[in-house]
């Protein structure tokens, strides 16, 4: 680097005053065995999109698989307690 652009650098990125990161998105690491990286890069090849895209939108899905899975299972331990249910009219007339 030389001229303007060692300027910048040296201002911006040395002394913090931005993001070392060109994006808003969080950057992690990951370790898969050879199956998952294997099935990844098929996944992302046929869709189109990079592979650490794709791993991003798996990953996604996961998070929301396990919110349903604690959701389902916290559904499931009121439905066994004793309680009261109110019928729907009766809740709307209160609402309103």
């Amino acid at each position: 680097m030389t001229g303007v652009a060692l300027l910048i650098h040296l201002i911006c990125y040395q002394l913090k005053l931005i993001n070392n990161m060109p994006t808003l998105k969080q950057r992690i690491s990951i370790t898969v065995n050879t199956d998952t990286g294997l099935a990844l890069k098929k996944l992302a090849k046929m869709h189109k999109m990079p592979v650490a895209t794709k791993a991003g939108e798996l990953l996604e899905q996961a998070l929301e698989l396990e919110e349903d899975l604690i959701w389902a299972e916290i559904a499931d331990q009121r439905s066994r307690e004793k309680a009261k249910y109110l019928s729907h009219e009766i809740v709307w007339k209160s609402v309103k």
